[in-house]
This record gives structure tokens, sequence and C-alpha cells, in this order.
């Protein structure tokens, strides 16, 4: 996920779709490892949820992000720890505008209730500092409980820019 304030290094999340990458976007479940058929909704259901923090980093959607964050949920963004409470702050109300947010090449890897969701994450838009292009690595932890998928950790490391 992304933070776009560049205080916290732009990843408003975007875990990941958080993200300044220059392929076309990708529909749930493209690009991803094949999955034994009875994890296939599974692995759907979570590409999903991806897709919509993409979306909700752009929209700044604080209610999406309330609700796909399980308490205690904590975020990695290169060399900074970052809380639920800062994070979902700065996804509202941060300094950043993100105008575009896709994730690509995502690869789900299910361990029962626990999912790992591996991919990559391009946010555009415009800060302070002026328009941006960021792209991400990132890595999701997801928790199924009580029927309901929810991110409890997420890590994104900013590429950085060519040429600087």
């Amino acid at each position: 996920m992304v933070l776009p304030d560049t205080r916290f290094g732009a990843r408003a999340l975007a875990l990941a779709a958080v993200l300044s990458l220059a392929a076309a976007p990708l529909a749930p479940g493209a690009g991803t490892r094949p999955v034994h058929p009875s994890q296939a909704g599974a692995a759907a259901q979570l590409l999903g949820l991806e897709d919509q923090w993409a979306a909700g980093v752009v929209k700044r959607d604080r209610a999406l992000f309330e609700r796909l964050l399980a308490p205690g949920f904590v975020y990695t963004e290169d060399d900074r720890l970052i809380t639920r409470e800062a994070l979902i702050k700065d996804i509202s109300t941060g300094a950043d505008t993100v105008t575009s947010a896709r994730n690509e090449g995502m690869a789900v890897h299910l361990f029962g209730e626990t999912a790992v969701v591996t991919g990559w994450l391009t946010l555009a838009g415009r800060g302070p500092g002026g328009a941006f292009n960021r792209r991400f690595r990132f890595t999701d932890t997801w928790v199924r409980s009580r029927g309901r998928w929810q991110i409890v950790a997420a890590q994104d490391h900013l590429v950085p820019a060519h040429g600087k």
C-alpha cells in the first residue's frame, strides 16, 4: 500500500498500486502464478482487494482503508515504520494528490487463512515538489478472519528514478 505524502515516501499505499509504472494496467488475476483450483476464489478475491486499494488511494477513500486495514496493521516503507492510523490519515489528507494508481505483476501466495501478495504499484500525481511518477515493489500480508480478508502488514520499496 502506498502513502501519497512524501514525508512517508509516497505509497498511499498504494498496498503499492501504490505505486509510477509504465506498463498497461492488468485485470484482476492477470500476471499471477497458477494456484490450485480450490484456491482460485481466494486468489481472485485478494487481487480484487489489491486493486480496490489502488483505486482507494486515488479517491482518498478513508472508509475503504478503515475496512481493509486490520487493527494493529503495520506498514514499512523503505526505512520507515508507519502505524495504521498514520497511514489512513496520510492517504485521506496528505499533501500529495494521486491521480493514477495501478498494480502490475501481482502474485498470490496462499497459506491457509493467511496470504501474501507481491507485485508492483505505480502512482502518478502531484505534490509539493511538483508532478511525480513512482514505482513501488510491494509485499502485502492478508489474514482471513470470519470469512473476511484484512491486511495485517505491508512493505513497499520505492524504486529510485533513473538518472538521479
